[in-house]
């Protein structure tokens, strides 16, 4: 009874973290975006995700980045800084048995001094993997510069609502 209790709650557990949109504000350091204020006119932006998409990563943080300009009431950002950051972690997949050759070391002191030499010792291991995946984390970050009127030249500048308008998730994503 137990068991099936703790199958049924993984699953609802998984399904709710499944059921999460991709774009959403953060909470607690998990994914999403979040922002910080840098001066009046300047903020960080972070999209945090899980996978290993860069692109996406990189159109969330600028959505976040045109939502926010817009929502200060400004027409345009530039992107002054950009980082992006990749974190993976593998996990086994593959169960392991077999044997394994170690080395103790041996620390022998008589009058004349100490003398340390390794001995080869075997070990039995085995290790059944259910499963086996790779994880991974990736954050886009942001430094931007809001502005009103005439939109500068740059490649690094961008119209907000075009922005807005071009990465916003459709129904479904």
């Amino acid at each position: 009874m137990k068991t099936s209790f703790l199958i049924i709650m993984t699953l609802l557990v998984a399904a709710g973290c499944a059921s999460q949109p991709d774009y959403r504000e953060a909470s607690k350091g998990g994914f999403g975006y979040t922002e910080s204020k840098l001066s009046d006119s300047q903020y960080r932006v972070h999209f945090k995700a899980k996978g290993s998409d860069k692109g996406k990563a990189m159109d969330y943080a600028m959505l976040r980045a045109a939502e926010l300009t817009l929502l200060e009431s400004y027409d345009w950002f530039v992107v002054t800084d950009r980082e992006t950051l990749i974190d993976k972690e593998t996990v086994g997949t593959s169960p392991q048995t077999g044997f394994e050759q170690r080395y103790t070391r041996v620390r022998d002191c008589g009058l004349l001094g100490c003398r340390t030499s390794y001995e080869p010792t075997t070990q039995v291991t085995t290790g059944v993997f259910v499963g086996g995946t790779q994880s991974s984390e990736i954050e886009s970050i942001l430094n931007i510069e809001l502005g009103k009127g005439p939109r500068p030249t740059s490649t690094t500048s961008f119209d907000a609502r075009e922005v807005r308008e071009n990465l916003k998730p459709k129904a479904g994503e």
